[in-house]
């Protein structure tokens, strides 16, 4: 009967097999009819994902995967459960978040039959797809083993697409290491491969578009490495090609990007519209881990609004949702957001034990490119407690950190916290010997919060 009602819609509604292939897969599953109803969750599930509707596209590729699962092994099928496999990942990347458990066995999975398979250049997406999941939640010697392999593979194929995917997978993990110059590379020759004919079906096949996930990352790394407008520059690139592709997942996250962006830099306006956005986006569509980044982001724009305890009650939820996600890498700037928004209400005691127990962790983990600030912003709570010595021996190694990542915002964070020290102790040639060479060597960014506070400074000490 199942059978017979299939085979009548679809001949005479074939507009159906476009428009509603997941009740002809319901009929064709339920008549018997396995290879049928596989192919039709198949473009049921990709259909779904092109209007953005990421769990709705989970549940229909995993039913097509239950159907798979009656039919008799071989490399046939084994490719097939590959393909679906790999476009699950990529929709539960959003559905569930990038680091969610559903997401891994999804990409490990499919990274066992893809190398079953030889490996084959079309499914390079899922060994990239495997590495993000790895660094997101903070496994960054995993995610960069992953990252290499690709790139290597790719290099030796001179595949395209793959060496795109390669290198924004090196370069994000990069980054999160604390080796930025390099991640700079990776993330640069990134955007000079991408083709926009050739690589233009990359927002679906990776969950997030590389482009845009790229431009975004480069408009952090470039705040880290001393570059400001540039930073904002390329954000605010990100969010125009976001807006210009299909697919709100890419929009959701270089949203996300553009308001931790905006939060390093001090921009409290800006960032109350991002995490409202974004909040928005991923409330609408169900994307847990980008609407936890929303909440946190408008956390700490109530504080710096002055409602600071709805602030801090924001930023500890928008924290725990993202992190149950299984998500890390971000864990340790939200948590010393977190402690500056004690700091503002003056629970200076808090906010030590919170930078206490995240140095720590960045200490076992990795997820070095935050480590300057963290132990800057220690100083800074130490010296309100009247610690000065051990304020100065925080702030030299914030100072060495910076210098050796070459993360010239964090260096000047850092000189310029160790200059107001010796100023306020009456140094002032020495509070401009520290300050004007790491000031001097900027070139933008002079009406960044950043810029202005250094260069009153310098005028306070007489420069």
């Amino acid at each position: 009967m199942h059978a017979q009602i299939a085979e009548a819609l679809e001949a005479d509604f074939h507009e159906l097999v476009d428009s509603r292939p997941e009740l002809l897969a319901q009929h064709y599953a339920e008549a018997g009819l396995v290879e049928k109803s596989v192919a039709c969750w198949r473009n049921a599930g990709h259909r779904s994902a092109a209007r953005s509707a990421m769990a709705e596209a989970a549940a229909q590729f995993q039913k097509g995967l239950d159907q798979l699962a009656v039919l008799q092994g071989g490399p046939e099928r084994q490719r097939q459960e590959l393909e679906f496999l790999s476009a699950l990942g990529a929709v539960l990347v959003a559905a569930k978040g990038q680091a969610a458990p559903e997401t891994g066995r999804a990409y490990v999975r499919a990274r066992e039959l893809w190398e079953q398979l030889g490996s084959p250049s079309e499914f390079l997406r899922v060994p990239y797809g495997l590495s993000l999941y790895h660094v997101i939640r903070g496994e960054f010697d995993s995610a960069q083993r992953l990252a290499e392999d690709l790139l290597n593979l790719s290099r030796h194929r001179n595949d395209s697409g793959g060496l795109v995917l390669g290198h924004y997978a090196c370069g994000r993990t990069l980054m999160f290491a604390g080796r930025l110059v390099s991640s700079r590379s990776h993330l640069e020759r990134t955007l000079s491969l991408y083709d926009p004919i050739g690589h233009s079906s990359f927002a679906h096949q990776a969950g997030i578009h590389p482009l845009v996930a790229s431009q975004a990352s480069l408009g952090i790394l470039l705040f880290c490495l001393g570059f400001p407008d540039q930073a904002l520059a390329r954000s605010n690139a990100a969010i125009a090609e976001a807006r210009r592709l299909p697919h709100l997942p890419s929009l959701a996250a270089s949203l996300g990007h553009s308001a931790r962006l905006l939060l390093l830099v001090g921009d409290a306006v800006t960032l109350d519209e991002r995490a409202g956005e974004l909040i928005s986006v991923g409330t609408e569509q169900s994307f847990p881990q980008m609407r936890a980044n929303g909440v946190t982001f408008r956390g700490w724009a109530k504080v710096k609004n002055g409602d600071v305890a709805e602030g801090i009650s924001l930023l500890r939820s928008g924290s725990t949702a993202y992190r149950a996600t299984g998500a890390e890498t971000w864990m340790p700037h939200d948590t010393a957001v977190l402690a500056r928004a004690y700091e503002v209400a003056g629970h200076i005691e808090e906010a030590v034990t919170l930078l206490d127990d995240v140095l720590q962790t960045v200490e076992k983990k990795g997820g070095r490119w935050l480590a300057a600030e963290l132990n800057r912003h220690k100083g800074q709570l130490l010296l309100r407690q009247g610690h000065s010595e051990a304020a100065e021996e925080l702030y030299r190694k914030a100072l060495s950190i910076a210098t050796e990542q070459e993360a010239k915002l964090w260096e000047l964070r850092a000189a310029a916290s160790l200059a107001r020290l010796r100023h306020d102790q009456g140094r002032d040639k020495e509070a401009r010997d520290i300050l004007a060479p790491v000031y001097g060597w900027f070139t933008e960014g002079f009406d960044t919060p950043d810029l202005k506070e250094a260069t009153a400074l310098l005028h306070t000490c007489g420069a």
